[in-house]
């Protein structure tokens, strides 16, 4: 009797000691609690991140498409220039923003016209798009444009996480928008 009286005794004891019960629970759930929390920011930031650059490609496509046929190249780096700080409080070091003319044919055909790109606080003619190359236009886009000029603002941005932990180290964000000209006809750019 002496064994079964000192198991029902340890039993007994076992059952009331709860404060060791909630401390190893803690420590069990305390790395899921943190990885979802840190998860959630970086996700947070990701999806921050990508709307600023959603901004600056709409942002500069907008301002260049509200020229009246002629824009000067210090307007248009002052464009680039008011789309950039939308990214604040990120780096723009990083940040390439492109914008292209493509006049569409009666027939459907898109060609750019011209295209400049900013980078780094340097702008020149874009290395993505070259004149009278074709461009690959939307079908909605160019059944709107037929015999006229689409505005095509380009952003790229590389987000780096801050931890890294759930994502790869480097991202790849990419948004375009396209505006027509708000008084028809084409927009050159003196550069």
């Amino acid at each position: 009797m002496g064994t079964f009286s000192t198991l029902t005794g340890k039993f007994r004891h076992f059952v009331r000691a709860e404060r060791g019960v909630a401390a190893v629970e803690f420590a069990l759930i305390l790395p899921i609690m943190l990885a979802i929390y840190v998860g959630c920011t970086e996700a947070g930031g990701l999806l921050i991140t990508d709307r600023k650059v959603q901004s600056v490609a709409g942002a500069v496509g907008d301002l260049v498409a509200r020229s009246n046929k002629n824009l000067a190249s210090a307007d248009l780096e002052d464009y680039f220039l008011a789309a950039t700080s939308i990214m604040s409080p990120y780096t723009v070091n990083d940040l390439m923003q492109t914008v292209t003319a493509v006049t569409v044919s009666d027939a459907g055909k898109a060609t750019v016209a011209w295209s400049v790109e900013y980078v780094g606080g340097t702008m020149g003619p874009s290395t993505r798009h070259t004149p009278s190359e074709d461009y690959d236009l939307p079908e909605e886009m160019i059944d709107i444009a037929r015999g006229h000029t689409v505005i095509a603002a380009e952003a790229d941005y590389v987000y780096r996480p801050l931890l890294g932990l759930f994502f790869d180290p480097r991202i790849d964000l990419h948004r375009s928008n396209f505006f027509l000209p708000r008084f028809g006809g084409g927009i050159t750019v003196n550069y």
